[in-house]
C-alpha cells in the first residue's frame, strides 16, 4: 500500500493562538509533529497542508515538505482533501499538527488496517482508566462493536455506567475508550466524504467523524495501549516542554 501522511496546519488556533509556531524547545511545535510523523516505516511521505504564508515560511526554514492550501476550509479533513486530490497514492493518513509526541508505531498500526479491503476509513482508540479523562468533553469517547467498527463518538460519557463510574473504570476488557484523533482514509473515500455537507449530529457534537457514520459508512477502530497528549492549551504546551527537558 502506498500511504502518505498529510498534516493539516492552521495558524489561527482558537484557544492558543499561533501554537504551531511556539518554540520554547528550540523547535516549533509543527516541526516536532512533522519529525515524529516522519518516523513511520509504512508511509512514503509527509506533507504539511498549511493555511498561512507565515506558517509556510516557518516550515520551509526547517526543511519541511509544505503546501499552501485555501484559507477558508472549515475543518482539517477538507484541508487534507485538497492535498489528497493532487496525490497519486492509495492511503491518506491525517495527523493533527498539534500532536508533537505522536507515536510512529501508532501511525503504522493505522495504515495496517487497510490490509482489510473493506476498510475505507479507520482511526485509533485507547483505554480510559481515569474519571477526569472520561468526564472531560475535550476527550472524545468512542464505542465500537465486536468487528472493530465504530458505533458512535461523543464528548459525553459513553456507554453510560449504570453500576457507577469507579467500578466501570476497572473492568477488563476496558469499557471506556478514548478516541485518538489520527485518521486514515482510502484516497477516493476521503475526496467523496469531503464533498458531503455537515449533518445535524456532527454540528451538535462538533465531531466531523459523525458525518461518516451518518452516511452509513464504517469507521474501523484499531486499539492502542495509551493516547499521547495533544496541545490545546498553554498548560499542555508547558507540560510538553517540561517532558522534552527531562
Amino acid at each position: 500500500m502506498h500511504a502518505v501522511i498529510v498534516i493539516p496546519a492552521r495558524l489561527a488556533s482558537t484557544r492558543l493562538p499561533k501554537k504551531l509556531l511556539l518554540s520554547e524547545t528550540g523547535k516549533t511545535l509543527i516541526q516536532h509533529t512533522y519529525e515524529a510523523a516522519a518516523q513511520s516505516h509504512l508511509a512514503s511521505d509527509v506533507i504539511i497542508a498549511a493555511d498561512d504564508e507565515e506558517l509556510v515560511r516557518a516550515i520551509e526554514a526547517f526543511g519541511g515538505n509544505v503546501q499552501l492550501t485555501a484559507a477558508d476550509h472549515t475543518c482539517g479533513t477538507d484541508r487534507v482533501a485538497e492535498i489528497a486530490a493532487k496525490l497519486d497514492c492509495e492511503i491518506i493518513i491525517n495527523v493533527q499538527g498539534d500532536e508533537p509526541e505522536i507515536d510512529a508505531t501508532a501511525i503504522d498500526a493505522l495504515i495496517s488496517v487497510f490490509e482489510n479491503p473493506d476498510a475505507k476509513c479507520a482511526t485509533l482508540a485507547a483505554p480510559i482508566r481515569r474519571q477526569d479523562v472520561l468526564e472531560s468533553p475535550s476527550n472524545v469517547k468512542v464505542v465500537f462493536d465486536r468487528h472493530q467498527r465504530a458505533m458512535y463518538f461523543s464528548r459525553s460519557v459513553i456507554p453510560f455506567p449504570r453500576l457507577g463510574v469507579e467500578q466501570a473504570l476497572q473492568i477488563e476488557p476496558p469499557v471506556f475508550w478514548q478516541h485518538v484523533g489520527l485518521y486514515g482514509y482510502r484516497r477516493e473515500f476521503l475526496l467523496e466524504i469531503a464533498q458531503c455537507p455537515a449533518v445535524p449530529i456532527e454540528t451538535t457534537e462538533s465531531l466531523e467523524q459523525l458525518r461518516i457514520l451518518d452516511a452509513g459508512e464504517s469507521i474501523f477502530i484499531r486499539t492502542i495501549s495509551a493516547a499521547k497528549p495533544g496541545i490545546d492549551t498553554l498548560d499542555d504546551y508547558n507540560a510538553f516542554v517540561s517532558r522534552q527537558g527531562s
